[in-house]
């Protein structure tokens, strides 16, 4: 391409709005996939904040992860929106909130008479699952915004809304199904499709992005024996341990990954960032998620540390300051010089002053299955927001008539034992009309 067909095409991408790369073009012999980085999303799923050895974890090993955060500026208070795997992951993509991308659930509602096995073997369940994949494909995600800068990108993983074309990606593992398909073969079976596409944007001189989102260590928890073997005499119960040994799993993989980049010299030209979806507390007896974690509004469910590692760019150092899972797109869009959507709420998380800014973030939890696919406050259950230390939650009259308003003293009472909103009523109020004013849990705000 002539510098004369790269600026034609650089102002018509930006006359779109699309981007604000600068006017000129590279220097002769510099190819994009240099002077532009690569970017690996790593997302864990299903993980507790406080499950990995740099948080404070007794027992569970993440030497890799841990490894990661000590080269990345890592927020200890990052956020998810929603506790549950398939609105998490959908606002990860997009930067918005579920009410207003409206992927609020992970199913919908099966058909009174009709149990869930039956019903995901309808055509209901499809036609269900279809309007959900059209919400996605209705708003800007990563992926397909990065394209307008020439980076190709790849679906490893989780995946729930149809075959990994229909959220941008120009190359993936999940054909369609429910959950991801082949998709969730990645680190627990291989990492060879990572590895390949990979080596073939090296050798187009393509910047890249991979989706690195894994079903680890999410159920079933399986570790290797080698691994299990580790946990059983230290944890409370064997599903505990299991669940442990996932968790150690799972770092061996991300190890994999970062090991690749380094053997293949990309690491100095590669954001790496790391989210959790959501969280998760191992039920002792029975293996399954406790009360307080997964699908629920407090930290256990929403609470994941976030990192971001790009030698020579930013600075390794721990911040505690409050950082979402939807500052993820902007913060990598602002760092490929291209400019977040209208719509996106978030914050670039290198920006020193915008993260000084912040005072509050908000979030929102939903029913597991859609109540109504077209209406995301039918299906609401809480909402909550972070001012400082005091995270207030209020829960949905329709879906949730018995519970009362819930606050919180995080710094005194991490793991939300004391509900303090009795005696703090005055703080109550003054943080509900806050939370109200940025979604009053009824209208829709795409």
């Amino acid at each position: 391409m002539t510098r004369i067909h790269t600026l034609i095409m650089l102002v018509v991408l930006h006359a779109w709005g699309l981007t604000t790369l600068a006017a000129a073009p590279p220097s002769d012999g510099i190819h994009p996939a240099q002077s532009l980085p690569n970017i690996v999303l790593i997302i864990s799923d299903d993980q507790a904040w406080t499950d990995f050895s740099f948080m404070g974890h007794p027992h569970i090993q993440t030497p890799n992860l841990d490894r990661l955060a000590e080269e990345s500026l890592t927020f200890t208070r990052g956020y998810v929106p929603s506790s549950l795997c398939c609105p998490s992951l959908a606002s990860i993509i997009t930067g918005l909130y579920p009410h207003q991308h409206k992927v609020t659930s992970n199913d919908p509602t099966a058909p009174r008479g009709m149990n869930k096995v039956e019903y995901r073997k309808s055509a209901a369940f499809q036609e269900g699952r279809e309007i959900m994949n059209r919400h996605l494909e209705a708003v800007p995600t990563l992926p397909r915004l990065l394209a307008e800068a020439g980076y190709v990108s790849l679906q490893t993983g989780k995946w729930w809304q149809g075959k990994y074309s229909r959220g941008g990606f120009t190359q993936g593992m999940t054909k369609g199904e429910r959950h991801g398909d082949v998709g969730l073969d990645i680190g627990r079976k291989t990492m060879q499709p990572i590895y390949d596409f990979i080596a073939t944007a090296e050798r187009d001189h393509k910047p890249f992005f991979v989706w690195y989102a894994p079903m680890m260590p999410h159920e079933p928890h399986n570790p290797p024996q080698r691994i299990l073997d580790k946990y059983i005499h230290v944890a409370p119960s064997l599903e505990v341990a299991k669940y442990w040994g996932m968790v150690e799993w799972f770092d061996e993989t991300v190890g994999d990954l970062l090991k690749h980049l380094d053997e293949q010299k990309l690491s100095e030209n590669t954001i790496v960032m790391f989210v959790t979806d959501n969280g998760w507390i191992t039920d002792p007896k029975t293996g399954s998620y406790a009360p307080k974690s997964k699908q629920s509004q407090y930290d256990g469910g929403v609470r994941t540390p976030i990192m971001i590692r790009w030698p020579g760019h930013v600075k390794p150092q721990r911040s505690e300051a409050l950082a979402s899972s939807l500052d993820i797109a902007p913060t990598l869009l602002a760092a490929t010089k291209l400019r977040p959507t209208p719509q996106m709420s978030g914050i670039d998380l290198l920006d020193e002053s915008s993260v000084a800014a912040r005072k509050q973030i908000f979030g929102e939890c939903f029913t597991q299955d859609s109540v109504e696919p077209n209406n995301p406050a039918a299906s609401l259950k809480w909402r909550w927001m972070i001012d400082g230390n005091l995270k207030l939650i209020v829960p949905d009259s329709r879906n949730r008539p018995k519970d009362m308003v819930e606050l919180y003293d995080l710094a005194a009472d991490p793991h939300e034992e004391h509900n303090i909103a009795a005696t703090h009523s005055k703080e109550a109020k003054a943080m509900r009309a806050v939370l109200d004013t940025w979604w009053n849990g009824r209208s829709d705000k795409r």
